[in-house]
């Protein structure tokens, strides 16, 4: 369930950063006219993002088993490879996020509506879909029957919310940059055992072999039903019987994704990010 609290966390809270920045810009240089098509667009935006996780819910449960398994093994690989490259684009950007938002809502307001409408969507819409796929993958791999994971990813999202909101009032600031930089690395342990997972639907499914050879089997030490196994299930995807390539997989995703992450950034890209540092949406 934590697991997918952070999921929920952490794609809302930028997805809300977003929309702060936006609206914020609009009532500081006295725009307020322009705010509602920029709701419209956010409101399409998460329209859309819902519509596609309740299309990959039920749309899948149509397929044969072998289909659903390629299906769901190939979605949770692509799930994390856009949450990689998100988490590596966050913590390169969020402290020019502010600026880059600006500049696009400079130009949309010289062009129109639409514009503005298309701005909200775009800015909103890629972390929604980005977040009903990589929830439905997490979701798939916890694979528990029970409501667990959909309520993790709710309380996240209105954690994230509320936290959206309180950085508009001005009532919260934190350092942005180490908040995406410490979740960023959380997920990155997330989406490793969604990965993991993912390989091992598509051995399900009989596109890699390899589904009979079990690197370790630690079933009676950590019981999938027991509160441990179930928190580690929840928190890391952890599986008591992976197959080796599950782990061979785990591996080489993990540990140069996490020492490409935490490696120091290059002395001209501190010096130019430090003045942004801790930024929050500010109003005028």
């Amino acid at each position: 369930m934590f697991g997918n609290y952070l999921i929920g966390l952490r794609e809302g809270l930028e997805a809300s950063l977003v929309v702060c920045i936006l609206i914020a810009y609009l009532v500081k240089t006295e725009r307020r006219d322009a705010l509602r098509p920029i709701w419209i667009g956010i409101g399409v935006a998460c329209g859309l993002a819902l519509g596609f996780g309740c299309a990959l819910t039920f749309g899948s449960q149509e397929l044969t088993f072998k289909a659903q398994e390629a299906l769901g093994g190939s979605l949770s690989i692509v799930a994390v490879a856009l949450v990689t490259w998100m988490v590596f684009w966050m913590r390169r950007t969020a402290r020019h996020l502010r600026a880059e938002l600006h500049g696009k809502l400079d130009a949309a307001l010289q062009m129109g509506t639409a514009a503005l409408v298309a701005t909200a969507f775009l800015a909103v819409g890629r972390e929604g879909l980005e977040t009903a796929l990589f929830v439905w993958a997490s979701v798939r791999a916890s694979n528990d029957g029970t409501p667990g994971p959909l309520i993790g990813v709710l309380l996240g999202l209105c954690t994230a919310i509320l936290l959206g909101w309180l950085f508009y009032k001005g009532t919260v600031r934190i350092n942005l940059a180490k908040f995406f930089t410490w979740t960023g690395a959380m997920l990155v342990v997330v989406a490793a055992g969604v990965l993991a997972y993912g390989v091992h639907d598509l051995q399900e499914a009989e596109f890699i072999g390899g589904l009979q050879n079990k690197a370790f089997d630690i079933s009676a030490t950590i019981p999938p039903d027991s509160w441990y196994g179930t928190l580690l299930k929840g928190v890391f995807n952890f599986q008591p019987d992976p197959t080796v390539v599950q782990v061979v997989v785990w591996l080489l995703y993990l540990v140069p994704t996490l020492v490409f992450f935490f490696a120091p950034a290059r002395p001209s890209s501190r010096r130019a990010a430090a003045p942004e540092e801790a930024t929050v949406p500010e109003q005028g």
